[in-house]
């Protein structure tokens, strides 16, 4: 049986789109998506608290189909190769919202609040692309793997949405270059982190010595509350 309200979030999302692709988005209220999408404002209220939200959800719907398509048959390729296939799959995925984000995308590059809601929603995206991909992103360096992985799609996004190629050949070697970009990079970040772990190590030391003195110091005033002597 088909759910119901997750109908009309799709329904929303779709409608959103249709009215992005011929409307800025700065004239699209919600009253508008509500009446393009069938469903009243209650509706919608339960579903999405605005309509930035309503692009978070489209984000969520793409990562779906990317995941549930996303198989093990690179598992023994290099991981540059595991994530150039996956963010390629969500650009196929994207694919019929390309002129929608393409108006989007110009209408709100210069809206400071926007950019940061949808920059959150493209480091949860991430995440997910690559774990698909087989990449960690916990640890250390996790959270730059997952800002690098957002700044090689967003990048890889602005040529993606002026590349009318079938091909995409445009888009492919832009993420080509960016992910190889982002490659020497966490090569540095790795080479760093080795070259600074025995100051680390220092540090750590260091920490936990006067964490001890402050423990001693601490439990010898408490003594001195107890000792007649203190007192004099």
């Amino acid at each position: 049986m088909t759910d119901a309200p997750f109908d009309k979030r799709k329904a929303i999302i779709d409608a959103l789109m249709r009215l992005a692709s011929a409307r800025a988005w700065s004239e699209i209220e919600i009253t508008d998506i509500a009446q393009e999408a069938g469903v009243t404002l209650a509706e919608f209220r339960d579903l999405f608290p605005s309509k930035g939200a309503v692009l978070g959800g489209l984000s969520r719907q793409i990562d779906r189909k990317v995941l549930e398509e996303t198989t093990d048959d690179l598992a023994g390729e290099p991981a540059r190769e595991r994530i150039f296939d996956v963010i390629m799959r969500r650009f196929d995925a994207l694919e019929p919202y390309k002129e929608s984000l393409r108006r989007i995308s110009r209408d709100i590059q210069y809206d400071p609040l926007s950019m940061t809601a949808l920059h959150q929603v493209a480091v949860n995206s991430m995440r997910f692309m690559l774990a698909a991909a087989g990449i960690a992103t916990e640890g250390p360096l996790g959270t730059l793997k997952l800002q690098g992985a957002v700044l090689v799609y967003t990048n890889t996004m602005r040529t993606w949405l002026d590349d009318d190629d079938p091909a995409l050949a445009k888009t492919m070697a832009r993420l080509d270059r960016e992910l190889r970009r982002g490659e020497r990079v966490m090569e540095g970040a790795e080479d760093l982190r080795r070259l600074t772990a025995p100051l680390r190590g220092l540090g750590r030391a260091l920490l936990n010595g006067r964490r001890s003195v402050r423990r001693e110091r601490r439990g010898a005033d408490e003594g001195d509350v107890d000792n007649p002597a203190a007192a004099i």
